[in-house]
């Protein structure tokens, strides 16, 4: 009787299928990867949007809760004496608070919205604070609540 011993190992065949099989699921990562790095905010630009935005956010907080309206008149912030000042405030390119443009800055864009809200029971009257900041089709927009809590 002949008898016919295995032997360890991948035939040919064996050894094509899982290069196939490997070279296709190696090829649909690498394709998402690319997708996820091309649809990505540059990390620069978005770290850059998010300074921007906490420091304009920053010096409305520290200005008086104030009941005025938006006076501020192109790019010069130093004028701003309340938050209400700060109502409707947009500029582009992006300014220091004496109305000198940052050379640095000037694909980017930054608009503040305020809104008179009432928080909790009794209410309080407060504001709601938005500044966007966008650079092309990126956008970041930091949210903050004032209250009057000084008078």
């Amino acid at each position: 009787m002949w008898s016919r011993r295995r032997r360890g190992g991948f035939t040919l065949i064996e050894m094509i299928v899982s290069m196939v099989v490997i070279g296709v699921g190696l090829a649909g990562v690498l394709v998402s990867f690319d997708t996820t790095v091309k649809a990505s905010t540059d990390p620069l630009i978005y770290k850059q949007m998010l300074v921007v935005a906490e420091e304009m956010q920053e010096e409305i907080f520290l200005k008086p809760y104030g009941p005025g309206a938006g006076t501020i008149t192109g790019c010069n912030r130093s004028q701003a004496d309340d938050i209400a000042d700060y109502i409707g405030y947009s500029d582009q390119p992006v300014c220091d608070i004496d109305g000198v443009a940052v050379p640095g800055l000037a694909g980017y864009r930054v608009s503040v919205t305020i809104a008179d809200v009432s928080l909790g029971s009794p209410a309080v009257p407060a504001r709601r604070i938005e500044v966007r900041v966008s650079h092309g089709r990126d956008g970041l927009t930091l949210v903050g609540w004032r209250t009057d809590y000084a008078s």
